[in-house]
């Protein structure tokens, strides 16, 4: 039963995103939680989520997790070989808010993916991930997921504790590894300003 009620809650979370589309345009937001981890929630259309795993804020390092490329082979997202990264999060590339956030980092950064690593990062397991990238559209993002064992979002405490998805998210890390931009949706149904982020990351090249 308590497996059923994960899934049913995972799945009326992400439903919520699609519905917001339907009117028109997804808006984007520009606020944030105050930290993440235990004891700390996001929400998507009024529906509370509650957070789990060590909370992270601006100026700290990102903790090591292995997460899982889409050929099946392992990386350590603590180690960037010194490279400035964008850090795409979304609870899952079949929703249209996810979607839709995944497409504004590949096509909205102005050349700055030549400069700068492009990662999203989800729950969805690699083989969904490599579907989802066939049609071309994402040459300059590595995709990476989290599926396997969960230590991304536990690590960052942007994990979803009942739908065990991550939560909206996009973080910038400099090339020593540490956090420097760092906005968590408030409201899943709303897409993170995007932008932002590519100004920060233009400021550590």
């Amino acid at each position: 039963m308590k497996a059923v009620f994960v899934v049913m809650f995972g799945l009326a979370l992400l439903a919520a995103a699609p519905l917001q589309a339907q009117s028109g345009k997804i808006p984007h937001s520009k606020d944030t939680i105050n930290a993440t981890g235990e004891g700390n929630s996001v929400g998507t259309r009024g529906r509370p989520a509650e957070l789990a795993g060590v909370s992270l804020k601006v100026g700290d390092k990102l903790p090591s997790a292995n997460l899982v490329k889409t050929d099946m082979s392992v990386v350590d997202i603590g180690k960037n070989g010194g490279k400035v990264r964008i850090l795409n999060i979304v609870p899952s590339l079949d929703t249209t808010t996810c979607d839709e956030q995944t497409h504004e980092l590949a096509e909205t950064n102005e050349g700055l993916d030549t400069h700068v690593e492009m990662v999203t990062i989800s729950m969805d397991l690699p083989f969904a991930q490599r579907r989802y990238t066939k049609s071309g559209e994402f040459k300059n993002v590595t995709f990476l997921s989290d599926y396997r064992g969960q230590n991304f979002g536990k690590g960052t405490g942007l994990l979803l504790k009942q739908a065990q998805l991550l939560a909206r998210a996009v973080l910038v890390v400099d090339k020593d590894n540490v956090i420097r931009h760092m906005q968590v949706m408030p409201d899943m149904s709303f897409l993170p300003d995007m932008q932002a982020a590519f100004k920060v990351a233009r400021g550590l090249i």
